[in-house]
């Protein structure tokens, strides 16, 4: 099954000179962070495109096979959250495709955040370190580092800003998973942000106000 266009939300009444790709979690589509955008507390002077793709619909492992938006199967959901690895660098490819196409219509990669949420997260935490151009910055919400162990960073994003949140009353994410992420990637190098909330598995108000500062500190100033 093709997958559709994502949803893309221009700046009003500015053309776009930066961008943020948000995806997903498993079973949601790219509507569900279309709130979002509306209340994040960004500086006015920002023209920020979001970015909010679609995942296709694949069998998942663990829901006893059901076909629902997925971004990878999840063959086991143990701590170690066994997944279909070939998968989630396909979705990684499809992000890089993204990018790519932000790039030829003159957004600056150093001006390109990428993030995601559960499964979503998983995705752009492997998209945003192999990039083969810099960007602004990686976001992983309530999620894990899933190819910590097999991944090739790319040279261009050692340097890379990272912001790790995640609900301390996660049942779906253990928060435990959200802090070896975190850890996994510290291993690697990168310098890592992280953030815990009283929250289960969601965004929470205190957390909307804390992405805000992080995107205006990420994209507030244009490169010359």
């Amino acid at each position: 099954m093709a997958d559709s266009a994502p949803l893309i939300i221009e700046p009003q009444h500015r053309t776009a000179d930066a961008t943020v790709i948000l995806l997903h979690g498993l079973g949601a589509d790219g509507h569900d962070f279309e709130p979002l955008v509306p209340a994040l507390p960004l500086d006015d002077a920002l023209a920020v495109r979001f970015i909010l793709p679609h995942a296709p619909r694949l069998a998942v492992t663990v829901n006893g096979g059901m076909e629902m938006p997925a971004w990878y199967d999840i063959l086991d959901m143990n701590l170690g959250r066994r997944i279909d690895e070939a998968q989630l660098k396909a979705s990684a490819d499809r992000v890089h495709a993204l990018i790519d196409a932000e790039i030829a219509k003159g957004i600056d990669s150093r001006r390109i955040v990428v993030a995601g949420f559960s499964q979503g997260g998983a995705v752009a935490y492997h998209a945003a370190l192999t990039y083969p151009q810099p960007l602004a910055g990686l976001l992983a919400l309530s999620t894990y580092f899933a190819t910590a162990e097999s991944i090739q960073p790319s040279e261009a994003n050692r340097a890379l800003p990272i912001e790790v949140h995640h609900g301390s009353f996660d049942p779906v994410v253990p928060e435990t998973l959200g802090h070896e992420g975190a850890e996994r990637a510290e291993a690697l190098g990168y310098a890592v942000n992280y953030r815990t909330y009283p929250m289960q598995h969601a965004l929470c108000p205190e957390q909307i106000g804390d992405i805000g500062p992080w995107l205006n500190a990420r994209l507030g100033a244009k490169e010359a």
